[in-house]
């Protein structure tokens, strides 16, 4: 055909008034689909017509993308359609082991299982959420295996006393939850190099300076002692033959012994049982980086380096984090029990919103309650189940409801547990997987895990993008259909040659007149060729896609629509109430605007006594506009500057019902709307109940009494008022003469009680001032500077001389 005949043909279609295309849902059509696949990509809605008569010459590929009902409704055959579903497919689906204790007893080995089904295949269409079931139910007597990792620093020595009795106590408390049951033992101390211990050689030798009762042992960083063994004897034995070691600094390099007793799981011997680690401490525990201190710098690489059941790459590499030690325990279903002293156990509190199972318990002075500990944690930690996954991709969105024992549905993280689960109960969740829009097969996810934390058992989800249509495997390259063999035909649509272009591969890129093709691609001489948003191919506009966003494309004849710039409403477009359709909102029913702000109905405006705005507003757009601009709230129910519904028939109740206030012609004249009722007593009014429209009002008249009334308000307002008025009664003059009397002789008592007291206090106090200075006039005779004897004295000088 030639280039001119086209530019006819399209110029006839331009001009067409039948108006008979059908755009039932340009959700599919605005994508820009050129092919069946692009077209099952656009929505789980869309549906491709593989029909080759389904199109006239001159129109849009896309036209064969749209609604299975729209495209069934223009005559599509029904076996032609394109409209793939998506299905889940139970691959291996064994049932839940229901007697694993009395197998046992009759020697039949087999594998217990927790968790139903094993293997899931999703057909997964893109958008179309697919759902599966999967079951869990603790079994009886299913095998434990449980590791005790032990901190050997000098501060513990109290407590190794009962770890050494634990062995033969576990087991046999342990048989009361299992038959299966083994357990290990490891110890660790800290890095051997400073300043985490001292290097001195006798330091090294003995880290504690003592002989008595024996000597310390050399410190070590971790040390595995005992695998996994069901003999509590030579658990006895083996940990009965330790000896505290002692280090430096507060911290100890746990860490670095979690790592290696949970990446070592040939040397510990751990099974693909229920997994539990014990780690007993009083101390914390040094984090990623702290190596350098000593100089090492060598991140943790989360491997194995046990040689001779002691670790080698203490003092090479550096502690690992927080975050890949929980990492490991999550890969290796290992859930850690962890006894502690009160003074630490907020650190490893903390550990719990990290590490995948966690249980804390606080330990004693000497660790005689660390049975305790264990069974309780255990009992905790395996009464709850947390279902979680491996990473999806990006795009892909899983959800989880569970079914729990108290029959309540739980979704989001909620849903992803169930709690107070005991042995014999089954729960159940509910798993659904949407798959995004399609990607390259080499970027498909290949499968999901999904797995109960803390347990061996997983549901192997494999993923299978539902991406290329059926038709597509009926491929004819150089069909007679596509302009004499110039394209391939493909479920119903031409793939062209290199140099030919158009629906039908009908058009020669070379032999085409550019300008008379772009004046084909012209809304109108002004504007631009297909407006700005495609390409003037063969006189016909192929639109381009979004700049911005990919999946929005631009169509039309002239590329004039989009189905991304119209109008938004409080952040979406179209309000989310209708879908956008070349620019423009087309609303759902119930909403209309140039946003679909507005909803028809005024339900939204109707007030408690189901009023429209209360009868003080008109409803527009969904909301109320207040007639008066006093009047505020949703339904203009709210007035803080308006007297009350009980005020406003105040004086009509007064001057009605007791003649006060009004007089009686003016009461006549402005109360001529009431309906009044009079009842005997208040508590009459108090057993009406509640109802739109009534008020309780209570008012004080003019000489102060209470006036107890109801007032329902409509065309003539209903009242009934109770007659009894609750009036303050008078002053008790008596009472209050006998008050004050009594108030003024007990007042005048005290004062002069208080008086007296003062007046004593200053007479005590004079009168001892006065005595003092008595004491004080008392004058010594010798000190007396006036004093003379009486006696005189004569000595006669010739005495000697006689």
């Amino acid at each position: 055909m030639s280039p001119l005949l086209a530019a006819v043909l399209l110029l006839c279609r331009r001009y067409d008034a039948t108006g008979t295309q059908d755009h039932s849902d340009h959700g599919c059509q605005s994508q820009g689909v050129r092919s069946c696949a692009e077209c099952l990509a656009a929505g789980p809605h869309c549906a491709w017509c593989a029909e080759e008569s389904f199109l006239e010459l001159g129109q849009h590929i896309w036209e064969r993308c749209d609604t299975a009902r729209a495209l069934l409704q223009r005559g599509c055959p029904s076996d032609r359609l394109e409209d793939p579903r998506g299905s889940t497919v139970l691959l291996k689906n064994q049932k839940i082991t229901f007697h694993p204790k009395e197998q046992r007893r009759q020697q039949q080995r087999g594998q217990v299982t927790q968790l139903q089904p094993q293997t899931v295949l999703l057909n997964l269409r893109p958008g179309e959420a697919q759902s599966f079931e999967v079951k869990f139910k603790r079994v009886e007597d299913y095998p434990i295996d449980l590791y005790y990792l032990m901190d050997l620093s000098f501060s513990m020595e109290d407590d190794l006393p009962s770890v050494k009795k634990l062995g033969a106590d576990l087991m046999e408390e342990m048989r009361n939850i299992t038959s299966d049951f083994r357990m290990g033992f490891g110890a660790f101390v800290d890095k051997t190099v400073m300043p985490y211990i001292s290097t001195a050689k006798d330091m090294l030798r003995n880290p504690c300076k003592r002989t008595e009762p024996w000597p310390c042992t050399p410190p070590f960083t971790y040390r595995h002692i005992l695998s996994l063994t069901a003999n509590g004897s030579l658990f006895t034995k083996l940990v009965g033959g330790q000896r505290i070691s002692g280090n430096l600094d507060f911290p100890e390099g746990g860490l670095d012994a979690l790592m290696q007793a949970a990446v070592c799981e040939k040397q510990i011997g751990w099974r693909n049982v229920t997994r539990l680690l014990v780690f007993s401490t009083d101390a914390g525990f040094h984090i990623a980086g702290d190596g350098k201190l000593g100089g090492i710098v060598i991140p943790n690489d989360g491997k194995c380096h046990l040689q001779k059941n002691v670790y080698t790459k203490g003092n090479s590499q550096d502690y690992p984090s927080v975050a890949h030690v929980a990492e490991i325990l999550r890969e290796k279903n290992i859930q850690i029990i962890f006894a502690v002293t009160e003074e630490v156990r907020h650190l490893y509190e903390g550990l719990r919103s990290v590490f995948p199972k966690c249980a804390v318990g606080t330990l004693s002075n000497n660790s005689h309650n660390i049975l305790q500990i264990i069974v309780e944690a255990y009992n905790a930690l395996t009464s709850e189940v947390v279902m979680e996954n491996s990473k999806l991709p990006p795009g892909y969105h899983i959800s989880y409801t569970s079914h729990c024992k108290d029959r309540k549905l739980r979704h989001g993280e909620h849903g992803r547990k169930c709690s107070n689960i005991s042995i014999g109960d089954e729960v159940s969740f509910n798993v659904s997987i949407t798959a995004p829009l399609c990607v390259p097969a080499a970027q498909r996810p290949p499968r999901v895990i999904i797995k109960p934390q803390g347990y061996s058992e997983e549901v192997e989800v494999l993923l299978s993008p539902i991406c290329e249509c059926s038709c597509q495997k009926d491929v004819v390259p150089h069909s007679p259909k596509c302009s004499h063999g110039n394209g391939t035909l493909e479920c119903g649509t031409c793939r062209c040659k290199e140099g030919r272009v158009g629906a039908l591969c009908e058009c020669d890129r070379a032999e085409s007149s550019e300008a008379f093709d772009s004046y084909l691609c012209r809304r109108d001489n002004a504007s631009e060729v297909c407006s700005g948003r495609g390409e003037c191919v063969c006189g016909k506009c192929v639109c381009r896609k979004s700049g911005k966003k990919p999946i929005h494309a631009y169509y039309g004849e002239f590329c004039e629509c989009s189905d991304f710039s119209c109008d938004q409403y409080r952040g979406q477009q179209c309000g989310g109430h209708g879908r956008c359709v070349c620019g423009a909102c087309k609303c759902y029913p119930e909403f209309h605007g140039q946003a679909c702000e507005c909803p028809l109905s005024s339900e939204s405006c109707l007030s408690q006594d189901k009023q429209i705005c209360s009868g003080r507003g008109d409803c527009h757009c969904g909301a109320c506009i207040c007639h008066d601009n006093r009047f505020q709230g949703p339904t203009c129910e709210l007035c803080p500057s308006c007297p009350s519904m009980c005020t406003l028939h105040r004086e009509c109740v007064l001057c009605t019902a007791f003649s006060l206030g009004l007089n009686p012609k003016e009461c006549e004249t402005r109360c001529v709307h009431l309906n009044l009722t009079l009842v005997g007593q208040a508590g009459v009014l108090a057993r009406v109940p509640p109802s739109p429209g009534l008020h309780r009002c209570m008012e004080v008249d003019t000489e102060g009494c209470r006036v107890h009334f109801l007032l329902r308000t409509g065309q003539k307002d209903n009242v009934h008022v109770a007659l009894e008025r609750e009036c303050p009664s008078g002053p008790n003059v008596i009472l209050i003469t006998a008050a004050l009397s009594a108030s003024v002789v007990v007042l005048g008592v005290a004062l002069l009680l208080l008086w007296k007291l003062l007046t004593g206090i200053h007479d005590r106090r004079e009168f001892a001032r006065f005595q003092r200075e008595l004491e004080q006039r008392r004058w010594n005779r010798r000190d007396n500077p006036i004093y003379r004897s009486a006696i005189t004295t004569t000595v006669n000088p010739k005495y000697k001389e006689q």
